[in-house]
């Protein structure tokens, strides 16, 4: 094969991606259409039958054009994915018009190439306007900024795979005066990052947040003796490892690439599979339809007697309510008493969780409604393939 022949294929491959760019974005543009027809008519805004039928239809003509079953799935499981979560975000956006401007001052834990900033341009790709970033240096900032109108959303990383709950956060929620609105999932792809032509045995010292270190502790032991220093964020950590010889940082591809930084070294997890939930903030509620999946989270404070706990949470259970996160943390001044946080799948605005969260107050100390907001974990359709 010539060279002529080869840039041939690749002119004709180009061609053929752009033109699927184009229908990808068609067929975005139609799948508005259907969510204007399901508020209207009050329909659920995910149809699962539908997407199974859908999903096995195209599996076999896929067969029969020679494509594996795989890697139809695959695809078209992106696809669904990104239509359900476009088709919720246009339902929210009509359903709180005055509280979603045409501009969103978002705040998030450090600047460029930071997990938090991908995970905000991630959150807000569905959501049309200008995208106005605040880069803060500490969780208290980024909720002081929305609860003082400076910005209008904050996002902060609640837990993670790998590493598991961010108790800081977790802490900040008991007295922050925000609303979560909304959350996003984000995948972690740490890897090591250093000035060009630093080898890894040259290495004296690391820079991370204190969440890649623990993610990354199974690799991070195997290095030996190096000086682990940490930064209150990856863009931070990165900085340092640019202005420091024989150094290096945990970060993302694209954030050591952005400020001149190598990948020496990839996949660091301890899990394969890492990702990181995050929250979004705002200084009031907003209205969710209960044509979407929704969480509710609260914090609550039980008496302090035998079986309080068991009793609180057997509420749920009694009005067939999913909760789906328990989380246990010191009340501030307060020795051994403990103020638990709570995910449930769940409307506020359905009667059973109205008449629990009354049940519930004859079982507390006291209830704190955190927020009701859109859920984006989809689980998707199982298909035999």
């Amino acid at each position: 094969m010539t060279n002529d022949v080869l840039n041939a294929l690749r002119h004709d491959i180009n061609e053929i991606d752009s033109d699927l760019l184009v229908l990808l974005a068609k067929r975005r543009r139609i799948s508005h259409g259907v969510v204007e027809y399901k508020i209207a008519n009050n329909k659920p805004i995910r149809d699962e039958a539908r997407e199974l039928a859908l999903l096995e239809k195209l599996i076999g003509y896929g067969k029969s054009l020679g494509l594996d079953a795989y890697y139809v799935n695959n695809v078209f499981q992106t696809i669904l994915e990104d239509s359900v979560l476009h088709q919720q975000a246009m339902l929210q956006k009509n359903l709180n018009p005055d509280a979603l401007s045409e501009t969103h001052r978002v705040t998030y834990l450090g600047g460029q190439g930071s997990y938090s900033q991908l995970a905000c341009h991630k959150y807000f790709s569905r959501r049309p306007g200008k995208l106005v970033e605040i880069g803060c240096t500490s969780f208290d900032e980024i909720t002081g900024k929305v609860e003082n109108g400076q910005a209008d959303f904050g996002l902060l990383p609640i837990e993670n795979t790998s590493s598991g709950s961010i108790n800081e956060v977790f802490d900040l929620l008991q007295h922050a005066q925000v609303s979560i609105v909304g959350e996003v999932t984000h995948s972690v792809e740490h890897c090591l990052l250093a000035n060009p032509d630093t080898e890894l045995s040259q290495l004296t010292k690391i820079f991370a947040h204190p969440q890649p270190f623990a993610q990354c502790s199974r690799f991070l032991q195997g290095l030996g003796d190096l000086q682990h220093e940490t930064c209150d964020s990856t863009s931070s950590a990165l900085q340092s490892a640019l202005n420091t010889p024989y150094s290096a940082a945990i970060g993302s591809a694209q954030a050591g690439k952005n400020v001149g930084l190598e990948v020496i070294k990839s996949n660091l997890a301890n899990q394969s599979e890492n990702h990181s939930r995050f929250i979004v903030v705002a200084r009031k509620p907003l209205q969710v339809s209960n044509q979407i999946p929704t969480k509710t989270s609260l914090i609550m404070s039980t008496k302090q007697q035998a079986g309080s706990l068991a009793d609180a949470l057997m509420i749920f259970k009694q009005h067939k309510i999913n909760l789906v996160k328990l989380e246990s943390r010191p009340t501030p001044g307060n020795p051994w008493e403990e103020v638990f946080y709570v995910d449930l799948e769940a409307n506020l605005a359905e009667s059973q969780v109205k008449e629990a969260l009354e049940e519930l107050k004859e079982h507390t100390q006291y209830v704190r409604i955190l927020g009701c907001y859109q859920s984006e974990s989809l689980q998707a359709v199982s298909v035999n393939t």
